[in-house]
């Protein structure tokens, strides 16, 4: 495990995602190519609150499973060689056995700790747990591909 933290610039430069799609903050406890826990800044002002609900703003759950992708691509890529991840994108192929256990509302700091759990050869099997100040929020696996971008 590296004592390295990505910011999100630095997380910018391995992903296509921009604001206001860029979910993750930060990627530390980065384990190469297998593990790591993404930061993800919920608050009262994020574009994804405003309108989920006015009077009792929540993140989307599909939010926390874009979020939990984006941590994946971004621990993928920067584990691969430049020239192996250069033009090529990691695309979301299924979702599997998510959970949504406890509403995450704004101003708070939202964990996601990821982990590699199988490939085979472009495909990518991911399993995430979801925490909010040490309480499961969330959790889901997926799938992803690694495809040449066009």
């Amino acid at each position: 495990m590296t004592k390295e933290i990505l910011d999100k610039k630095q997380i910018a430069n391995l992903l296509p995602h921009r604001e206001p799609m860029l979910l993750i903050d930060e990627l530390h406890d980065i384990e190469k190519l297998f593990s790591a826990t993404a930061i993800v800044y919920v608050k009262k002002d994020s574009f994804f609150v405003q309108g989920h609900f006015p009077d009792n703003p929540v993140m989307p759950g599909v939010l926390i499973v874009e979020a939990f992708g984006q941590a994946a691509a971004a621990l993928t890529a920067h584990g691969l060689d430049k020239e192996t991840y250069d033009n090529k994108l990691v695309f979301l192929m299924g979702i599997e056995k998510a959970r949504f256990r406890n509403p995450v509302i704004p101003n708070c700091k939202l964990e996601l700790k990821i982990q590699a759990i199988r490939t085979h050869g472009r495909v990518w099997k991911y399993k995430g747990d979801a925490f909010v100040d040490g309480k499961k929020m969330a959790d889901a696996q997926w799938s992803a591909t690694i495809v040449d971008k066009k």
